[in-house]
């Protein structure tokens, strides 16, 4: 009966934690030590996702390509950059490789996407906050009122990415 209850008390408790659909995530700040910014260094707060409809790839360096045809399906739909944003959010405790190897293709990426905005999380803090997959790749939609519209981990088949580009869709035109 022990083992049944902890069993409960940890299933019950990263629940608590999990982001849900539909509700505005706890507050995060991505500063100093645990990341901030890729281009500057500065901090990054999740209450900026918010006054767009945003799309947030939360991913582990090792599994940056995963979700690489919804990423391009979002570029071919070339959503007005007024009511849509994107923000990459880089797992860096999740890869095995060196962090200045990773800072450098981030650069490269920041410049050649300048309307994402790269944010390094350093140390799994969203993963521990929201409950988020770690070791994965995350696709999450906010309404402009910061609202979570859609949550998945892993790769998104043809499916989901329709579902995904249909629901930024429907929330740019509100």
């Amino acid at each position: 009966m022990r083992v049944v209850s902890f069993l409960f008390l940890i299933v019950f408790g990263l629940s608590l934690k999990a982001i849900t659909i539909g509700e505005i995530p706890k507050n995060v700040v991505l500063s100093g030590d645990n990341g901030g910014l890729v281009k500057d260094g500065t901090q990054w707060d999740s209450t900026t996702l918010k006054d767009k409809v945003l799309v947030m790839f939360y991913v582990d360096p090792d599994e940056k390509d995963l979700n690489e045809a919804f990423a391009d399906a979002l570029k071919e739909k070339n959503f007005d950059r007024e009511k849509f944003g994107s923000v990459a959010v880089i797992n860096m405790a999740a890869s095995w490789k060196p962090n200045f190897a990773i800072q450098m293709a981030l650069e490269k990426k920041q410049k050649k996407f300048p309307h994402t905005l790269y944010v390094k999380d350093m140390n799994s803090v969203i993963v521990k906050e929201w409950g988020v997959a770690d070791d994965n790749s995350d696709i999450l939609i906010f309404s402009k009122t910061g609202e979570l519209l859609f949550h998945k981990d892993g790769k998104l088949n043809e499916e989901e990415i329709s579902k995904a580009l249909k629901i930024v869709e429907e929330n740019i035109s509100l």
